[in-house]
């Protein structure tokens, strides 16, 4: 599109941003870049040992884990995830995605990844909204990471309650149980990425992870887009 189509496509019809609604410039999509620029990183995907990959430490065994932003309440991330979540803006959880595994290329903790796998909704659940988030960030970083992606193998076979007011105890207890594996031959001798959106005790990864790694010589290691954690 020329710069005078653009203009005038944009001057009816205006693109925002999904952060803070001011028009997005010719070479910006969804974020503009002030935004994608004042977004809290984190720089977990770079330390072997940090605090996302110590929320497993001693429960199940992940190979590499990290959180791309922090999240807090209030914030202009808390308004993008929300959006991503119940608004049907897909296209946030890809951009993020996508500029994630543009990062995670470029660390030597996740250059031996396999596939890229998502943590699954219920159906119901995913049905009644439209789409999982989390695939949305799976396809981004897949896209990032030039690896392909699995999103059908593993499903949640239990629907369970909303894990935000229960304690570290109750969160595992909700969720142990909810995974199974459709195709386990799909996972076998690989390392899988496990992708969620946000991760606070890691509970639900855990229980995710522990059903991958229920498979002949599997490996997993956890990318979420933020974390609420500390």
């Amino acid at each position: 599109m020329s710069d005078f189509v653009f203009d005038f496509v944009n001057l009816f019809f205006p693109e925002i941003c999904a952060a803070c609604s001011n028009s997005l410039l010719k070479n910006e999509k969804t974020i503009c870049t002030k935004c994608l620029y004042n977004l809290p990183k984190t720089n977990f995907h770079k330390e072997e040992e940090n605090p996302i990959s110590r929320l497993f430490w001693g429960k199940t065994y992940i190979e590499n884990a990290t959180a791309y932003y922090y999240f807090h309440k209030g914030s202009i991330f808390q308004d993008l995830i929300h959006k991503l979540k119940y608004n049907n803006r897909q296209d946030i959880g890809y951009l993020l995605g996508l500029l994630l595994g543009n990062e995670l290329i470029e660390s030597n903790l996740y250059k031996d990844i396999d596939i890229i796998v998502s943590v699954p909704l219920h159906p119901k659940r995913e049905k009644k909204r439209g789409y999982n988030q989390s695939d949305c960030i799976a396809e981004g970083i897949a896209k990032g990471l030039k690896k392909p992606t699995n999103l059908k193998t593993i499903c949640r076979i239990i629907e369970t309650t909303t894990q935000t007011k229960k304690n570290k105890e109750e969160r595992w207890n909700n969720v142990k149980d909810i995974f199974s594996i459709k195709y386990p031959e799909k996972f076998e001798n690989k390392h899988i990425l496990l992708v969620d959106d946000v991760i606070t005790t890691g509970s639900t990864i855990e229980a995710c992870a522990r059903t991958i790694l229920s498979v002949k010589n599997t490996k997993v290691s956890v990318a979420c887009l933020a974390t609420a954690s500390i």
